[in-house]
């Protein structure tokens, strides 16, 4: 009959376990902590997911916009100390803006809570005419109660859109009315308030998660 494992026999087997166990646990946690970091991809990469970086991000001129809370929206303060993603459109556009913040609402869903907590989705009007501000405000919370939308003074919203490459214009329709073409590309500006890169259409809410987290993560703030 084989001899019962000593007391001091059974406290090693248990030592032995519990250091396998923490191992283990150990193990799983740094698997499951790089799983969730941000994957670094080249800036080739980028562009083939549908973004692109500014080699130099570029520093934005200083403007005073209409916030569609009523109040002043001033960029060098509002686009500070977080992550922007700024789209041009108007409320009326049939088409491409409320296809638009529909993607981008699924992308703003797909992030993290610490990411979304300093991620900003902004649309700026450029039909000041007849997006009023509280328009504006109901027309952006529809699609997602934490997004923002701002408006001002046409020359003002040109020379904005102009410092981030996006085009738009007024265009007069047969029965008196008027519609407003404009480039469907998403901008991004980071925390320093300077134009860092921007996602081209068609945007893709998986690739714009991929590529944004990846310029979050290399971002030199």
């Amino acid at each position: 009959m084989a001899n019962e494992p000593t007391a001091e026999q059974k406290r090693g087997i248990l030592l032995t376990v519990a250091v396998l166990v923490l191992f283990m646990l150990a193990v799983l946690a740094g698997f499951l902590h790089k799983l969730n970091q941000p994957r670094v991809i080249t800036d080739s990469e980028l562009r083939a997911n549908g973004a692109v970086k500014l080699e130099r991000p570029r520093i934005l001129d200083e403007f005073e916009l209409l916030a569609d809370s009523g109040g002043v929206f001033r960029t060098a303060e509002d686009l500070g100390g977080r992550w922007t993603l700024v789209f041009f459109g108007f409320t009326h556009c049939p088409d491409i803006c409320p296809t638009t913040l529909a993607t981008l609402d699924s992308f703003y869903q797909s992030l993290d809570e610490e990411t979304r907590a300093d991620t900003d989705i902004l649309l700026v009007s450029v039909d000041p005419k007849r997006d009023t501000p509280e328009k504006l405000h109901d027309y952006v919370r529809y699609f997602n109660e934490d997004f923002r939308g701002v408006t001002g003074e046409f020359l003002d919203l040109k020379r904005f859109a102009n410092q981030l490459n996006v085009p738009f214009n007024k265009v007069p329709l047969e029965d008196g009315q008027y519609t407003i073409d404009h480039g469907s590309q998403v901008v991004l500006i980071n925390p320093r308030g300077h134009y860092h890169a921007f996602f081209s259409a068609p945007l893709d809410p998986a690739k714009m998660k991929l590529t944004y987290r990846s310029m979050r993560a290399t971002f030199n703030g």
